[in-house]
């Protein structure tokens, strides 16, 4: 299964599907896709990647709005993974605009990630 794909079909909450529209996971590359919601409602997102420290860390700023830097860093933990996922907003402001949604969100996310990442070997 092409990693990229599979990451593409599973990102975002529940019910969302995804069109990817660049996905260059590079320092200054773009990753811009489009949300489709199961209300219909379509979200446009365009991040830039900032930092790629393999295996141990990925940072990306969302610059569509709500603006926010993303920190997922990437231990060994007695053979498994632990993810760790920080967002960082830019204002208070904006982190009051995703505060009610974004915890059972990224949820949601991180749940249909692990079903696609158990069916990948590396």
């Amino acid at each position: 299964m092409d990693v990229t794909r599979a990451f593409g079909e599973v990102w975002g909450p529940k019910g969302f599907t995804n069109t990817f529209q660049e996905f260059d996971m590079r320092p200054g590359g773009t990753w811009q896709f489009i949300m489709h919601g199961p209300d219909g409602v379509d979200y446009r997102n365009k991040s830039v990647f900032a930092e790629i420290v393999q295996p141990e860390r990925i940072v990306f700023d969302h610059v569509s709005g709500p603006r926010f830097q993303v920190m997922a860093t990437f231990e060994d933990f007695g053979g498994k993974t632990k993810l760790t996922f920080r967002q960082l907003f830019k204002s208070a402001a904006e982190f009051d605009q995703v505060r009610k949604y974004a915890p059972e969100a990224n949820e949601q996310n991180f749940d249909r990630l692990e079903a696609v990442l158990t069916t990948i070997s590396v």
